[in-house]
């Protein structure tokens, strides 16, 4: 079990490691295109739960997946509030639920010969990749205590990831058919989710200033050909990441937590 420590007073914490960048009462929706339905018992239920966002900093993909599961299971039992991990990993190749979708280009061997671990997942989607300088982050929520089925939920990782494209200067879009955000025919994020017990693990990530190199071993989420892009590749500059949390983490107040809106 992973040990947590809580400054009286402060409303800080460390979660090994990690730190608690916003624990705020009350919950949302916000620019989501499917509709939910609300009961009275719902709605009390969102107005009093909690956001918790962690900034994980680099975290391994093995450690961040155990941590998730730690907290899938806090939640199912609602020993804790919705939680919405932010991290960045260590160079690593993901293989997701669907082998069919699994597609390497390169031997397992020699991808770890690089200091490249290849991990088998359970989320949603195949094959996909994580590095420093991509954005990562991973909502630990009970649906039902945000008024969401499975779709809207996933509209709504959608939904943040293409403002925060917007305020970086990247126009991105949904495709139907295909997960994830594209500018055009590129993609620039991808999506994954899971549930146990209607929690939610797994989630968005979203290339920022990471090296691109590490897609030319896969083919992403089973596509082939597609092209991966990322925020520096499509301005020409870096940006900086500490801005970036700080826009997902305003953004994800605003559509968990923020007064009912366009329902």
């Amino acid at each position: 079990m992973y040990g947590s420590r809580l400054f009286a007073g402060t409303g800080q914490c460390s979660y090994r490691g990690t730190a608690i960048l916003a624990v705020i009462g009350g919950a949302a929706l916000h620019g989501l295109e499917a509709r939910a339905t609300f009961w009275p018992e719902d709605i009390m239920e969102i107005k009093t739960k909690q956001l918790n966002i962690r900034d994980c900093g680099v975290m391994g993909y093995a450690d961040a997946l155990d941590l998730q599961m730690d907290l899938c299971l806090q939640r199912q039992q609602d020993e804790i509030g919705n939680t919405v991990l932010i991290v960045e990993h260590p160079a690593v190749i993901t293989l997701g639920a669907r082998k069919s979708e699994n597609k390497l280009l390169t031997d397992e061997d020699v991808i770890r010969s690089k200091g490249i671990e290849v991990v088998r997942a359970g989320r949603g989607g195949g094959t996909t990749a994580h590095n420093p300088g991509q954005l990562v982050m991973y909502p630990i929520i009970k649906l039902k205590s945000i008024g969401l089925d499975v779709t809207a939920y996933i509209r709504s990782l959608e939904q943040i990831g293409i403002e925060l494209l917007q305020s970086l200067g990247v126009e991105s879009d949904r495709r139907k058919g295909f997960p994830g955000l594209w500018i055009g025919e590129k993609k620039i994020a991808s999506i994954g989710v899971q549930l146990k017990k209607w929690v939610s693990f797994h989630g968005l990530a979203i290339n920022i200033n990471n090296d691109l190199s590490i897609f030319e071993h896969i083919v992403p989420c089973g596509l082939d050909g597609v092209v991966i892009t990322s925020v520096q590749r499509e301005t020409g500059k870096p940006v900086d990441m500490s801005v970036v949390k700080n826009k997902l983490v305003e953004l994800c107040k605003r559509t968990y937590m923020s007064p009912l809106r366009g329902l």
